[in-house]
């Protein structure tokens, strides 16, 4: 059976042309120069002549055009009254439902039909989303990690505020975009983090990544990933990442997760994407140096990013794992508006 409808939200008039951000406290100086961000394990050496030129060149529609869901049972109202009870669900793309206990959290939702400035053009969904905006429980926070229109959706977060007012948690700068349409934004630099409850605390943590979404405003706001952190283990929520030793820090400095949520697409062509985008072999490589319980994969199988077909990610990530010995049960994929209980 597919699913036969979801909504979508009406996209907004854009509003976002980014000021020059207003930071409380400056931003560290190990990735921040004073007007723009930087990732401070490598600099961006990509070729621009070569990216532009792939950009303008590329093959775009090498996906099928439509794709159907499976149907799974709804997330509840809450998963559990209890801290230590876990669910995950993957809605798409990066979008995943996190339940922890009583709490409900949301990675960088976009239902949008594209991800794109624009109405009728930039890259178009090829699935719905897993769960429809109607099917969500009500959201406490908004984990958003960065500002690319594959992660955050103005209609979408507009959405998301009018049902259920939940406080976005994301990186320095990004509440420029959000602020002017009176969203209520809690900014954080790399390894702040922000008391959401008694028994929880959501981190802001590295990854090697870059910001924009427009001309003018590239890097001027800060990327990463978020961790929600219990008494009873963390749930690592990367972001969009390279890899980098940022995953062994992690690790050192907030233990092993109970989950790792990783990015496994958009990682050809490879000489384009690695610095910015783990291909399945990174994210195996981010998954032994975090040493989680669990991984999970995202960042696949809604928008044509990239020139790697939709059926790679999931191929490449189970060759990847058979290379290094790791069993199917501890990285896994699910399909969309598929939940998962966490042990």
């Amino acid at each position: 059976m597919t699913r036969k409808s979801y909504s979508l939200p009406t996209r907004t008039v854009t509003r976002e042309l980014l000021q020059k951000p207003d930071f409380e406290q400056s931003p560290a100086a190990d990735h921040y120069n004073g007007s723009r961000f930087f990732n401070p394990w490598i600099r961006d050496s990509r070729d621009f002549a070569k990216l532009f030129n792939w950009l303008m060149t590329r093959e775009r529609d090498t996906w099928p055009k439509n794709q159907s869901n499976e149907i799974f049972d709804k997330p509840l109202s809450h998963f559990s009254e209890n801290v230590t009870d876990w669910k995950v669900w993957f809605v798409g793309h990066a979008t995943l439902l996190i339940q922890i206990g009583p709490w409900n959290f949301l990675t960088d939702p976009v239902w949008a039909e594209r991800c794109s400035p624009f109405a009728a053009m930039g890259p178009k969904r090829v699935r719905p989303a897993g769960i429809a905006l109607e099917e969500l429980p009500p959201i406490h926070a908004v984990l958003l990690s960065h500002n690319h229109y594959d992660h955050l959706d103005t209609a979408t977060l507009l959405w998301l505020q009018d049902r259920f007012q939940p406080a976005v948690i994301t990186g320095l700068g990004n509440g420029a975009y959000l602020r002017p349409y009176g969203m209520s934004v809690i900014e954080l630099d790399w390894w702040e983090s922000f008391p959401f409850s008694e028994d929880v605390t959501l981190h802001y943590v590295p990854a090697r990544h870059f910001s924009g979404r427009g001309m003018r405003d590239r890097n001027a706001a800060l990327w990463g990933g978020l961790s929600v952190v219990t008494p009873h283990g963390h749930a690592l929520f990367a972001g969009d990442t390279g890899y980098s030793p940022h995953f062994a820090e992690i690790r050192q400095r907030l233990g092993s997760p109970r989950v790792a949520l990783l990015p496994i697409g958009a990682y050809e062509p490879r000489e384009l994407m690695k610095e910015v985008h783990m291909n399945p072999a990174d994210a195996v490589n981010a998954h032994r140096d975090l040493s989680p319980a669990l991984s999970l994969g995202m960042h696949f199988n809604t928008f044509q990013l990239t020139d790697e077909p939709i059926y790679a990610p999931v191929r490449d990530l189970q060759q990847a794992m058979a290379r290094h010995g790791i069993a199917p049960e501890q990285f896994r994929t699910l399909r969309e508006g598929e939940g998962l209980v966490i042990p």
